[in-house]
């Protein structure tokens, strides 16, 4: 141990002394999360993390009718109205774990939420794209609570193989937000305007504040509370950037989510604008987004016999080989919506397969750490995606080859990561997963 601590070559390997798993998670987990079952807890974990799709997703068909109301004629030109939100997002994440280790989940959760119905009720009467965009921003901080006591939670009641399973559980009820949540926004569209998208999402926050608020308990233990002091946060960020799996799948889930993000920023453009699929583009997008449900549902039934490592890694190297099959098809002139939808679901299935354990494996060594490793994971994820993710949308030119270029890139980047996080030793098992 006194190596560990003082020599430079070992420290970026070895857990914090202040990561061993909480007594309390040795109790049933179940009892954890009384009085909601480990069904209603997925559930309501689900929909909490099902706020973040919903604020992107269900805005992608009424991009052009922003444009157009804002008087502008580049779609391209909008993007930023999902970049705005994600940047919140991510930036919120910094500070919401820390806030949850000092008072508790619930509390920074219900002010979470009352954030996100706020800002996107000033979405929702927005008078400029500027002021659209600031609403954004704060409704993606409003978001961020959300999300990170959402996995804080999972952790607080799970550990080990068992917490794959329950985030995989969680991440396939609320994968169903990317299915339905561009169908919503058409069929908003068709009854009425763009603001009537956002006074849905007002709806659906003020509804999961009553149900966080009536109940889910508060899941942090009194004892697992770590003060807000700088001494406390500075050792809470030297175990978690500290620890070599922690930071390796950090950094890995932050690449591949550029290429989710810019599949977000480029697919209305790409599905509408190249292969002109119209109204037909929600239920073309339902269909790629269905498979990362399913894919949610096949890990939650294999991670705890394979493990996190073998499934994930495979799912990354396939991902990659059918991403650069997709550049090959583009400068081929082979590419049209009957190969690249195809293309398209299979990779969706395989991020199904990826997310939910790359956040597991980079959140297992943390264990009284996880609120603020949630908070820096999630930041960190999001701000990189976000990037990257931006970028591949402002790459569009009228093909799918940025698209299928940002992918292809975007996976040899999250395989380099894995390599050096693992020590050139792939699909082995770990302690860990």
């Amino acid at each position: 141990m006194v190596r560990a601590l003082y020599s430079p070559s070992m420290a970026f390997d070895t857990p914090s002394p202040a990561l061993p798993a909480p007594a309390a998670v040795a109790a049933e987990p179940a009892s954890r999360h009384a009085p909601l079952s480990m069904a209603g807890f997925v559930a309501v974990m689900a929909a909490l993390m099902a706020l973040n799709a919903l604020a992107v997703d269900i805005m992608l068909p009424g991009l052009p009718n922003i444009a157009v109301s804002f008087g502008i004629a580049d779609t391209t030109a909008v993007q930023p109205i999902i970049t705005a939100y994600l940047l919140g997002f991510g930036i919120g994440q910094l500070f919401m774990g820390v806030l949850s280790d000092r008072f508790g989940r619930k509390p920074v959760l219900l002010f979470g939420l009352v954030a996100y119905v706020v800002a996107a009720g000033a979405c929702a009467v927005a008078p400029s794209l500027e002021a659209l965009l600031l609403a954004r921003f704060v409704q993606g901080v409003g978001s961020s609570a959300p999300r990170v006591i959402a996995t804080a939670a999972i952790r607080d009641c799970y550990a080990g193989r068992r917490m794959a399973r329950v985030m995989s559980l969680t991440m396939m009820v609320f994968m169903g937000a990317p299915i339905v949540a561009p169908a919503i926004g058409q069929g908003v569209l068709f009854l009425g305007d763009w603001h009537w998208v956002f006074a849905l999402l007002v709806a659906y926050g003020i509804a999961l504040f009553a149900i966080c608020a009536l109940r889910l308990p508060e899941t942090l233990d009194p004892e697992n509370r770590r003060p807000i002091e700088a001494g406390t946060i500075v050792a809470g960020l030297a175990a978690i950037f500290g620890n070599r799996q922690t930071l390796g799948y950090m950094l890995a889930a932050g690449s591949f989510f550029g290429a989710l993000f810019g599949f977000v920023n480029s697919a209305q453009q790409v599905m509408v604008d190249v292969f002109g699929l119209g109204v037909w583009f929600p239920a073309v997008f339902a269909l790629i987004a269905f498979s990362l449900g399913f894919s949610a549902f096949l890990n939650a039934n294999l991670v705890e016999r394979f493990g996190m490592r073998l499934l994930s890694h495979v799912a990354v190297c396939i991902f990659t080989l059918l991403a650069f099959t997709m550049v090959a098809l583009d400068e081929a002139g082979l590419l049209d919506v009957w190969t690249f939808v195809p293309l398209m679901t299979l990779n969706m299935m395989l991020v199904g397969m990826i997310f939910s354990n790359f956040n597991a494996l980079a959140m297992a060594p943390q264990g009284r750490l996880a609120g603020i490793a949630s908070s820096v994971i999630g930041a960190v994820c999001t701000l990189m995606g976000a990037g990257i993710g931006f970028a591949i949308g402002q790459a569009f030119d009228g093909s799918v080859g940025p698209l299928a270029l940002g992918y292809g890139l975007s996976g040899t980047a999250t395989l380099l990561l894995l390599l050096i996080t693992e020590r050139g030793r792939l699909f082995q098992p770990g302690n860990q997963g």
